[in-house]
This record gives structure tokens, sequence and C-alpha cells, in this order.
């Protein structure tokens, strides 16, 4: 029993010691106790690789207080229908000290079953050994129980990449693996969400429901590209969205699958502060897919994507020349507003011209000459 309460202390005490290395205004800390979804961080480095912190939301979902959780091994969420195959699979990738995004069947302290979407991924330190193993969960047991839940469960999903990408969008600035950590987080809240709407657009039987939902995941998709480019940059306080329009525009095109369109890019590195990186993704997005939609996608034809600097403000022009089809008047409608709103969240201006069978679309916006120096 005291080996056992020894264990347990030595586990609060390592949990203690990692809380205080971070200041209330640290916005890792902050986000990490205040977000709504489940956390916990483990301790390789000790017996049993034990729990070392939890925040309130894993409390809330499992039942077990801090008190009962820290320093014990995870599995104590194991119970008599938890596949040993998933287990296995997870002390594989701890072992190997790699990331895992799996199901498994978890119970809660008074013995209800609930199906946890679990994503684990070590914590590195400057000599590249492994200090921490960060875990967090997600309760989507309604989503595999009944369709009508799914929504719900989307909807849970996105409002909580909403509120942990504003809440750690200011920890891009610092250059520290806490918070590259953190980045994790975000593209692990992206793929449940992703995941979600992919198991949504099989279910529905519905075509225009499954074009709706085709959009939102398209949208999803371009928001991870712009956290993944984001931190493989040396500086994670800028954002080329140069670099970002030609990976986002070719893999559009591509995904097509036509040969008749043709594609021609006239880029040049062009740095924005990486808070107006989503914004100004979600933009380039909307005029390409506005473009395939209007006809490429069924007649083919021209499109031409333009990035770059000129008489003082950015400019980033999507040009086509197709024979127009008749388009989804809803899908078109959710387009122009996303465009006028991230136009609006970065400042620019939109001008849309029409000749013939050809369309270009101009956004422009000022930026400091500082914010583009490269």
């Amino acid at each position: 029993m005291q080996e056992k309460d020894q264990k347990r202390a030595e586990a609060q005490d390592a949990g203690e010691r990692l809380v205080a290395r971070h200041v209330r205004e640290d916005p890792f800390a902050a986000a990490f106790k205040a977000t709504r979804m489940p956390m916990i961080v483990t301790d390789p480095n000790q017996a049993d690789n034990p729990i070392i912190f939890c925040n309130a939301a894993f409390e809330k979902l499992t039942g077990y207080s801090s008190s009962e959780a820290v320093g014990r091994n995870c599995r104590f969420l194991q119970g008599p229908e938890t596949n040993p195959a998933t287990v296995a699979r997870i002390r594989a990738a701890v072992s190997a000290g790699s990331d895992i995004a799996i199901d498994i069947l978890n119970y809660k302290k008074d013995g209800e079953p609930f199906w946890n979407a679990l994503f684990l991924s070590p914590v590195r330190d400057q000599t590249d050994k492994i200090v921490y193993f960060f875990a967090s969960q997600l309760d989507f047991t309604n989503v595999r129980s009944r369709e009508a839940d799914l929504a719900a469960a989307r909807h849970r999903a996105e409002e909580e990449v909403a509120a942990n990408t504003e809440k750690l969008e200011t920890a891009l600035k610092a250059r520290s693996l806490l918070v590259h950590e953190v980045d994790h987080r975000v593209k692990n809240n992206l793929l449940t969400m992703a995941s979600i709407v992919k198991l949504q657009t099989r279910i529905t039987r519905d075509e225009g429901q499954k074009r709706a939902l085709r959009s939102v995941l398209n949208r999803v998709e371009a928001l991870s590209t712009v956290q993944r480019k984001l931190f493989t940059l040396e500086d994670v306080s800028r954002f080329d969205v140069a670099d970002f329009t030609k990976e986002l525009v070719t893999d559009l095109v591509e995904a097509v699958g036509r040969e008749d369109i043709r594609l021609t890019l006239d880029l040049y590195p062009l740095y924005v502060p990486a808070v107006k990186a989503t914004p100004l993704a979600l933009i380039v997005n909307e005029l390409v897919g506005d473009a395939v939609r209007r006809g490429l996608s069924d007649g083919g034809g021209d499109i031409h994507v333009v990035v770059k600097r000129l008489n003082g403000h950015f400019l980033i022009r999507v040009e086509d020349t197709s024979i127009p089809v008749e388009v989804d008047e809803d899908v078109a409608e959710i387009g122009r507003i996303l465009l006028e709103t991230s136009a609006k969240q970065v400042d620019a201006k939109i001008e849309k011209r029409i000749e013939g069978h050809r369309t270009t679309v101009d956004v422009t916006l000022m930026v400091d000459a500082q914010e583009s120096a490269h």
C-alpha cells in the first residue's frame, strides 16, 4: 500500500512540476485546462507510464476525479468488452514513441461504456527523448449508435475546433516545443470533424445534402492544409500565401480528374501574419471552388491563379475561361458568404469581372511592408 501511495505521490509531483512551468498567461496552459476536450498527460519515465495530469473535461467524461486518476496507468478505463487488439496497438505506439489515432471502448467510473476517439502523441525534449505523452479523448458513442445523433456530434466537434483554434492561435507566436504539441490538438480536432462529416456523407441518401456535406469537408481540408503549412515553417508567426495556394489549387484541380482543365500559376512568395492565414486560405479555396462549380468540372477550360505583391498591395487573382453551367444556388450562396466574410476579416476588397466566357476575380488587401518581407 505504501508503495502504491508513493507512486501516486511521484505522479502528482510530476504533474505539479509540469503545470508550474507555465505562467497563468501562457495560452497553452490556459487552453489545456479550460478546453472542453478531455485531455491527460502521462509520464513514460515513471514505472507503468502513469497519468500525471488531467483536465476538468476528463474528470467530467470519465467520472474519475484527478486524485483518483493521477498515478494510474490509463488501462483503468478498459473493461470487459474492450478489444485486446486495440489495446495492443496503443501499447505498440507507446513503445515505439509514435502518434496514434484510434477508437477504443472505454468505461466510466459508474461502469457505463463509451466509445472513445483517442489521439495519443509523444512530447520530446531537445535531445529527442520522450518526456511526456499527451492524449485527448472524444466521446462519440452517439455517433456509432444512431444516425440522428450524428448531426449533434458533428456540431459539438465544430464547436470544439472553433473554441480551441481561437485559444491556440496566440500560441503560434511562440517557437517552443509545447506550442508544436498544441498543434497536434488542433489537427486532431480537424481530423475528428472531417471523419464525422465523411461518415454523415456516407449515411445520407439525399444528393443535395451530400453535396453540402462535401463542400463542408472541402473547407475543413483547406483549414487542415493551412495548419500543416504553418508548422512546417521555421517562423510560425508568418504564412506564405503563395506556397499554400500552389498546393491547394493543384489538389483541387487534380481531384476533379479532368485532363481538359488547364491550370497555370503565377505565384510569388507572399508572407502575411499567421492570424490572417485562415481567412486568406478560405478566400483562395472559395475562388477556385467557384470556378470549378461554374463549368470547369463539366466542360473543361482554363484557370489561371495569381498571387503577388503589386503597387503597394497584395493581389490574389483567379481567372477562368469556360462555358458556365447552372450551379446549386444554396452551395453558391454559402461560398459567396464565406468569401465576403473572410475578406472582411483581413480588410480585403473583391472585384469580379465577367467578359463573355471569361470570369476574373481580384482580391486585394493592404499589408504592412514588414509583414511581407521574406
